[in-house]
């Protein structure tokens, strides 16, 4: 048996999982407490010891990792137009792993971009124009990078007509740059794949060293991609077993939803929107959350009427607010931590997935629709901290909230799929697993769907 030891360095804990390669069994887990006070490697070095107990082998082991410590890759669009570019390149950074904390629209300014280097980018994604457009817009925003000595990482994935004198302008001012191809080519088309590549290539090459979480030169070679960028490789992998797939992850601070679907040729261009929709999708919704964010939890389920009770659950979310550490003690303060899970689940999954509604017109009754049908997805898995930690009976509960109302509401979430939870925490070594371990990648997913809520 030949091992192969997946790590995750994660904002809170390091997870580790050894696995064969041969068939993608989960021989050992282990997880520390993120380091990130001391040095990143003293949490992986406990769990590589945890993982050594189990099996000696791992010794020998190759190691993959990927990381979201130290607040992750922080990303800066800039673009042209907000219904376009800027969109498109929120789409990109997302789906890259990214977070997004900052969206400058209508190009770049003396102004504008001192208030982006406000927001600390690790990376700027520089967008703007259609493929043989109009590149003014483009040409000015690196331009003004230029002039104003951006030293942060620069992808550049807009009109390609004007690479040449892009690369120009930012070579001679030393800015470390990537040309990507454009990911609006022409309206109503998203190609996320090129860019995606060239801020992970970013990541590895500037992001990573530069935010010092270790001293030791082996962390930055056992690094792959961002932890988010990574579990939506799993996800395809799961969606290459399973059909349509759906992943919704709890945490403390936000929710992330993670998608992949077959998309219908009908769907593929909603209507009115100008970016088209992508089989692979992921949106973080940074308001949503266990701990950090669970006052804004109650009032997205107040709003939505998923919530009785809300004074008490309110009262309830700023215990959990003022003391992210609070860990329920009796059953009352569980059934609290199990609405807020329902409320964060249900509203990330609307907002990721959009709604459809009928409207009665000149032309008579038509089929309005804004988002990604989800409705139709064969697999649904929970993840987070709440699902791995509870009983299976409450992972149901919670991720079978999810379609309540749904279908009177209009909402395009999944209805009647399949739900399993990653009860070993699992889908980030599938991604990292993937493009070089194919069939040990799909041994381990499998193993995720066998330990659900409502498995086979």
């Amino acid at each position: 048996m030949t091992l192969v030891v997946a790590v995750d360095f994660g904002s809170t804990f390091t997870k580790a999982v050894a696995v064969d390669i041969g068939s993608g069994e989960l021989v050992a887990r282990a997880e520390h407490r993120t380091t990130i006070d001391t040095d990143v490697m003293d949490g992986w070095n406990a769990c590589r010891v945890a993982l050594e107990d189990v099996d000696r082998s791992v010794k020998k082991a190759e190691v993959l990792a990927c990381s979201s410590a130290g607040g992750g890759l922080r990303i800066g669009v800039v673009g042209n137009e907000e219904l376009v570019t800027a969109e498109a390149g929120k789409r990109v950074a997302l789906s890259s792993g990214g977070r997004v904390v900052a969206v400058v629209n209508g190009g770049l300014t003396a102004t504008t971009q001192k208030e982006l280097r406000k927001d600390r980018p690790d990376v700027v994604l520089l967008l703007g124009g259609t493929d043989g457009g109009n590149s003014a817009v483009l040409l000015k925003a690196a331009q003004t990078l230029a002039k104003y000595t951006w030293r942060k990482p620069v992808v550049v994935a807009g009109n390609i007509d004007a690479w040449d004198e892009i690369r120009e302008i930012l070579t001679e001012a030393a800015v470390p740059h990537v040309l990507a191809d454009n990911v609006v080519p022409e309206i109503g088309v998203f190609a996320p794949d090129s860019a995606r590549a060239a801020i992970r290539e970013m990541f590895l090459a500037h992001v990573i060293g530069g935010k010092n979480l270790s001293r030791d030169p082996a962390f930055a070679s056992m690094i792959r991609a961002a932890t988010p960028d990574v579990v939506l490789r799993g996800v395809e992998v799961l969606a290459g077993l399973h059909g349509d797939v759906a992943v919704v992850d709890i945490g403390g601070a936000t929710t992330d939803v993670h998608s992949v679907i077959e998309l219908d040729p009908e769907d593929a261009n909603l209507g009115r929107e100008v970016v088209a929709t992508h089989p692979v999708t992921r949106t973080v919704e940074g308001d949503l959350g266990m701990r950090w964010s669970a006052v804004p939890v109650v009032a997205a389920g107040a709003e939505a009427g998923l919530i009785a009770n809300v004074d008490a659950v309110r009262a309830a979310a700023e215990r959990r607010h003022d003391d992210p550490s609070f860990l329920p003690h009796d059953q009352q303060e569980a059934s609290y931590d199990e609405t807020l899970a329902s409320v964060a689940a249900t509203v990330a999954l609307r907002r990721h997935a959009g709604r459809q509604r009928i409207v009665f017109g000149p032309g008579g009754r038509v089929i309005e629709r804004s988002g990604k049908d989800l409705r139709e997805v064969d697999l649904l898995v929970g993840s987070g901290g709440v699902l791995r930690h509870n009983p299976p009976e409450v992972a149901a509960r919670i991720l079978g909230s999810i379609e309540m109302n749904a279908q009177e509401e209009g909402w395009l979430v999944p209805q009647r799929a399949e739900v399993c939870v990653d009860s070993d925490y699992v889908l980030a070594a599938v991604g990292l697993l993937a493009d070089d371990e194919p069939k040990a990648a799909e041994g381990l997913a499998a193993h995720i769907h066998g330990t659900g809520a409502r498995g086979h």
